[in-house]
C-alpha cells in the first residue's frame, strides 16, 4: 500500500491567542538538535509547541506579571498534558519565571512562516521506551480507531516512541478525535505532525 501523499500546511491565523501553562528548558537540551532540525540555542528567544508551524511568530504575556517576550517556534513540545508551551532559557528569563518553572501565560500569533511545512495533526496517546509496547498500543489504535502511527523522539532521557491516532487537515478534527479516544479509554493531546521533520 502506498503511504498517503502529502497533506498540505495546516493554517495558522494572525492573531489567534491561546491561554495555558508554560514551562522552560534549558540544559541537557541545549547543544541538541531540534525537532525543526534547529540546533537549540536556550540564549535565543524560541519555543516548542505541540501544534502551531515552524517559524510562527508568538507573543507570550506572563499573566500574573504583565511581562512579554516575543519567541519563534522551532521545536515540538512540551508532551506534558497540562502545559501549552516550553520556552527557552532566555524567553523564561524574559517573563521571569526561572525559579518557579512554570507560569500562567497567553500566546499570541504575531508572525507566520512563509513557507509552512506540510503537515497534519494527530492525537498523542502513548509514549514507551519499549518499542514493542508501543507497536502493540499502534495495532489497537488502527483496529479500533483508523491511522495509527509511531514517531521516534531521542530526548537526553533516552530514545522514546510515541503512538500517535489519527491525521486530521485541522486541529477541530484532531480535538474531536481526542474526545472520541477519551470515551474510550485513552488520554491523549493533539499534536502536529510535518512532514520529513517528526
Amino acid at each position: 500500500m502506498a503511504p498517503p501523499a502529502a497533506a498540505p500546511a495546516p493554517q495558522v491565523v494572525l492573531g489567534a491567542t491561546e491561554d495555558g501553562v508554560a514551562s522552560w528548558y534549558g540544559h541537557p537540551y541545549h547543544g541538541r538538535a531540534t525537532t525543526s532540525g534547529e540546533i537549540y540555542d536556550m540564549e535565543k528567544r524560541t519555543a516548542a509547541h505541540r501544534t502551531l508551524a515552524f517559524g510562527v511568530r508568538v507573543r507570550v504575556e506572563n499573566l500574573s506579571n504583565g511581562r512579554e517576550v516575543e519567541v519563534r517556534i522551532n521545536d515540538r513540545g512540551p508532551f506534558v498534558a497540562d502545559r501549552i508551551v516550553d520556552l527557552s532559557r532566555a524567553a523564561a528569563e524574559q517573563l521571569q519565571m526561572i525559579g518557579p518553572g512554570t507560569a500562567r501565560v497567553r500566546l499570541r500569533v504575531v508572525g507566520l512562516p512563509d513557507r509552512p511545512a506540510a503537515g497534519f495533526f494527530a492525537v498523542q496517546v502513548g509514549s514507551f521506551r519499549d518499542r514493542s509496547n508501543a507497536e502493540r498500543l499502534r495495532r489497537k489504535l488502527e483496529v479500533e480507531h483508523g491511522a495509527a502511527s509511531i514517531r521516534e523522539h531521542d530526548s537526553p532521557r533516552g530514545l522514546f516512541h510515541r503512538v500517535l491516532a489519527g491525521r486530521e487537515s485541522d486541529t477541530a478534527g484532531a480535538e474531536a478525535l481526542a474526545t472520541k479516544l477519551r470515551s474510550a479509554g485513552l488520554a491523549g493531546f493533539v499534536v502536529r505532525v510535518d512532514e520529513n521533520r517528526l
